[in-house]
């Protein structure tokens, strides 16, 4: 086509129509993704579309979303929430209105957070960790009070300043954590755990206020999980007033800023000198009664007649002793005289047994006499064979007989006997003892004799 006729095709007008079908062939082939905050919602009963605007700072879109991809989403649509939308734009020709046709969306930024953080809370709110019955009941005077909080912020300064002035007996253990970015949920853990050991009556959890991503360590499920198990009442005051995190849920008691916990936590001084006062009048009421009761019982006891004549109180038992007394009186003589009639008859039996007892002994021991006399004579001559056999056979093996038959024992001066010929050498001196004394004499030769002793044997 030549350039003159590509130039009057194009001047050449366009109904209304075909410029909208030639604009909507142009925009509904491109998929796009963006992101805006939501400023309008209609999502009516009956429609079968949602229809919602979102917006920045320069401009607007109007959008729609089929029910079916709405519902798959399964986001709460709501104003001011930041979305991520995918689609294509589409034009509706009778109207002329351009919309946005949306496949699917998400929450971005913070609003993904808020839905992470709804959808935990609902798990563990299923699992009945914000269960009102769970949660306990504050001691009324704590006297160790733990702090788990950052130790450079304000925070903390509220917290001790409202606890010294409201119940100054109270003992704090401060827990120094950080309480903001990604690892703040293991150190608020760690300082739960730290302050509980530390034997804490309850725990405050507090922390300044700040934006929503600020707070998100205090939505963490594991702390959400150790402050429900905490073995003792724990208080958040996290953020200020419109400020809800999962901690506060599931704590024992939320208040709304730290100070506000430190109140939750302490009696104040006026309600306790108020308690006091009520206490010191109910006490003296009660003094007062018991004065009064003890007066009437005192004014009773006096009008008896116990109390006005004290011989009374042991008239009874100086009766009772004076009884006694005459009794026993009456009973000694009588029972000495019959303990000594009973002792001479016992004093007349033993002198007449008593010769006899001794006759009866006396024949006892010379019967025993007899017999041992007759038993020794009839030991002696079997015994004086025995004794003689036995003086023989000593007198055999005395050396003095063995020397009586001859036979000589050669000692050296030392006195010891000389057993070989191998004990001495020539020019030694001996002594040689026979039966009837003594030789004195000196070797000049030795000679060795072989001989062998041969063990005898009974041919018998």
């Amino acid at each position: 086509m030549a350039r003159g006729e590509r130039e009057g095709a194009a001047s050449e007008a366009l109904s209304v129509s075909g410029a909208m079908a030639l604009a909507k062939g142009a925009l509904e082939g491109v998929v796009v993704r963006l992101v805006g905050e939501v400023s309008e919602v209609s999502n009516k009963p009956g429609y079968k579309a949602v229809y919602f605007t979102v917006k920045d700072e320069r401009a607007a879109l109007p959008c729609m979303m089929w029910n079916n991809r709405f519902n798959a989403a399964g986001i709460a649509l709501r104003v001011g929430q930041l979305v991520e939308l995918t689609g294509r734009f589409t034009l509706y020709a009778p109207k002329g209105r351009m919309n946005f046709d949306v496949f699917s969306l998400s929450l971005a930024g913070e609003g993904r957070l808020r839905q992470q953080v709804a959808e935990l809370a609902r798990r563990l709110e299923a699992e009945g960790l914000m269960d009102p019955g769970r949660k306990r009941p504050l001691p009324a005077y704590p006297l160790a009070i733990g702090l788990v909080t950052s130790p450079r912020g304000d925070a903390v300064h509220d917290v001790l300043r409202t606890l010294r002035r409201r119940f100054p007996l109270s003992r704090v253990v401060l827990a120094g954590v950080a309480v903001e970015g990604a690892q703040a949920p293991a150190g608020i853990v760690e300082g739960l755990r730290r302050v509980v050991e530390a034997g804490v009556e309850m725990v405050l959890v507090v922390r300044g206020g700040g934006s929503f991503e600020d707070l998100m360590p205090f939505n963490d499920e594991r702390l959400a999980r150790t402050i429900a198990r905490c073995p003792v009442p724990v208080v958040t005051g996290i953020g200020h007033e419109p400020d809800t995190s999962i901690a506060d849920m599931v704590a024992d008691v939320r208040a709304s800023t730290p100070t506000a916990a430190a109140e939750a936590a302490s009696p104040s001084r006026e309600s306790l000198e108020r308690h006091f006062a009520a206490r010191a009048r109910s006490l003296s009421v009660c003094a007062e009664r018991a004065l009064e009761r003890a007066a009437a019982d005192v004014r009773r006891c006096a009008t008896r007649p116990l109390f006005r004549d004290a011989q009374l109180l042991f008239s009874v038992e100086a009766q009772t002793l004076d009884l006694a007394a005459e009794r026993l009186a009456r009973a000694l003589p009588a029972n000495l005289e019959r303990d000594a009639v009973a002792v001479a008859r016992q004093r007349e039996r033993l002198a007449r047994a008593l010769p006899s007892a001794i006759e009866r002994g006396c024949a006892q021991i010379e019967r025993g006499r007899e017999r041992l006399a007759a038993c020794g004579g009839a030991l002696v001559p079997r015994f004086a064979q025995e004794a003689a056999v036995a003086a023989a056979r000593l007198h055999d093996l005395s050396p003095l007989a063995v020397l009586g038959r001859g036979f000589a024992i050669a000692r050296t001066p030392a006195g010891a006997v000389v057993k070989s010929v191998e004990a001495v050498r020539q020019g030694d001196a001996l002594d040689v003892s026979l039966s009837d004394g003594v030789l004195s004499c000196r070797v000049e030769a030795t000679r060795r004799i072989d001989t062998d002793i041969v063990e005898w044997k009974d041919p018998s």
